[in-house]
């Protein structure tokens, strides 16, 4: 296994060393567990997954494997949804992904999707399999790989919308809020970052707009913006020559020492260990099987 491989398959009875520490996850993640057990924690909450259950895990979260049972058996999927936006073409759909599908950083639930969450897994590391073979995969079957991970996304959507339509109206009102936030703290974060701003755009009071983002996703309106700054700061890391300096002066902090404090807080590293590690880690899904 290196972790520079664009897809990294793992005998899945253990978990790599390279979640068995902090990991800060750019991924949406579904971990299935088909036999034993396992305890992780997430943004420093503990969870426990066991057979036949699977994990969903948000993108941007702090992931850590704690605790494996025997006979451990499990499928991990983790991919960057970025690679398949595009093809994805409904605007609500897309925000549905972002926005709802994993409201909270982490669920852990039986589906009835299993078989088929871990079938797509299965595809996907056939052709991983192909291209290991060959050296690369025809156009066909990157565009078939990418339709893969579309199917993997609209069964998600699938998943959650089902169970968002079982909590009652009161719950879609809340989740169409939600969304509306998410779609303005997009678009005003790099200015705006204080909860009445984001109450008086939604016509709402800010002690009311923060009781139903904490109800929807168990955060408060700020973690949701850190999480806006922190997706910020690793686009440009990962995609521009900018320093640190200037990335800290883009996100309007007030020099690169107090970013760096508030950019490890979040996800670990140092900018710097971030950058660094990032390069080794250039990858749109991970698969361990």
């Amino acid at each position: 296994m290196k972790i520079t491989d664009n897809i990294i398959i793992y005998e899945a009875h253990e978990f790599p060393q390279l979640l068995m520490q902090p990991f800060y996850s750019d991924y949406v993640g579904i971990v299935i567990c088909h036999q034993g057990m396992f305890r992780f924690c997430v943004d420093g909450t503990s969870f426990v997954a066991s057979v036949g259950e699977t994990v969903f895990l948000s993108k941007g979260v702090m992931f850590h494997v704690q605790e494996t049972g025997k006979n451990l058996k499990y499928t991990l999927l983790f991919y960057r949804a970025e690679q398949i936006r595009h093809m994805l073409g409904n605007t609500v759909v897309t925000m549905r992904l972002y926005a709802t599908i994993y409201p909270k950083s982490c669920h852990v639930r039986t589906t009835g999707y299993e078989d088929m969450l871990t079938s797509y897994a299965l595809m996907l590391r056939k052709l991983e399999l192909e291209k290991e073979k060959s050296g690369e995969l025809d156009a066909y079957c990157v565009h078939e790989q990418k339709l893969l991970l579309m199917a993997v996304t609209y069964r998600l959507c699938s998943i959650f919308s089902a169970s968002f339509k079982a909590a009652g109206k009161e719950m879609e009102r809340k989740i169409a809020i939600f969304e509306s936030l998410v779609l303005l703290i997009e678009k005003n974060y790099m200015r705006e970052r204080s909860v009445a701003f984001y109450a008086d755009e939604l016509c709402l009071t800010p002690k009311y707009l923060s009781v139903l983002v904490k109800s929807v996703c168990g955060q408060t309106v700020q973690q949701l913006l850190f999480k806006a700054m922190i997706r910020r700061s690793i686009y440009l890391m990962k995609n521009t020559t900018k320093t640190i300096q200037q990335i800290a002066n883009e996100l309007s902090f007030p020099n690169a020492s107090a970013f760096g404090t508030f950019f490890k807080k979040h996800t670990g590293l140092s900018p710097k260990h971030y950058r660094t590690w990032e390069e080794g880690m250039n990858r749109d899904f991970i698969l361990y099987l």
